[in-house]
């Protein structure tokens, strides 16, 4: 087994060193924040968003606001049992409302999640959750093998940077580009390891 009784004393003295060299005026950088930027107030492109999250291996439902409790209907027959966030806007019949209190063993024992999101990028095809109580906490949405996602016309932008404009850096933020997925060293492809092994979106025009 290695030493590291002096990993703690080499550290302090390659710090000591660095500030050495440094002197005692030095000064961070300015970083330049001159990112290619959209208009973060002008909707994104929808089917750019779609093509992106089909090559993601998502399925991608479009519909409108007067036919999504049809579409999400049909999506989740079958499926069951169903969990929601509290303040999902939309009523899910037979879901069960999450309280907060379950573990995530009784969570593994969902068959899927229904939540909306907080924004979503076309150009990279990435959804945006942040906890809101449309969103829910973080855990829902990774431990069911299904997530279904609405996704609004009015979230979605065009880039990374006008993502990032709409979104608050203190909350919790979960990135999602298509369903859980990682390959291993020979490249084969393991889903739902992460996250859902399902994504299905619908892109509410």
């Amino acid at each position: 087994m290695a030493d590291l009784s002096g990993t703690a004393d080499a550290r302090s003295v390659v710090l000591a060193r660095i500030r050495a060299a440094l002197g005692s005026n030095a000064s961070a950088p300015d970083v330049p924040r001159d990112y290619r930027r959209a208009d973060a107030s002008a909707p994104g492109d929808l089917e750019l968003l779609a093509d992106r999250l089909l090559d993601y291996k998502a399925t991608v439902v479009h519909t409108t606001a007067d036919g999504l409790a049809a579409d999400l209907a049909r999506a989740v027959d079958g499926i069951s049992p169903l969990i929601v966030p509290s303040g999902l806007p939309f009523a899910v019949p037979g879901a069960t409302v999450d309280d907060g209190t379950l573990d995530a063993a009784a969570l593994d024992g969902f068959a899927g999640v229904v939540t909306g999101c907080a924004a979503a990028v076309a150009e990279t095809g990435t959804i945006a959750l942040d906890g809101s109580p449309d969103q829910g906490r973080r855990a829902i949405t990774l431990v069911p093998d299904r997530h279904y996602c609405v996704v609004r016309a009015d979230q979605v932008v065009q880039n990374v940077p006008d993502l990032l404009a709409r979104l608050t850096p203190t909350r919790p933020l979960t990135l999602i580009s298509g369903p859980s997925a990682t390959s291993d060293i020979e490249l084969n492809r393991v889903e739902g390891v992460h996250g859902p092994r399902t994504l299905v979106v619908f892109l509410v025009r």
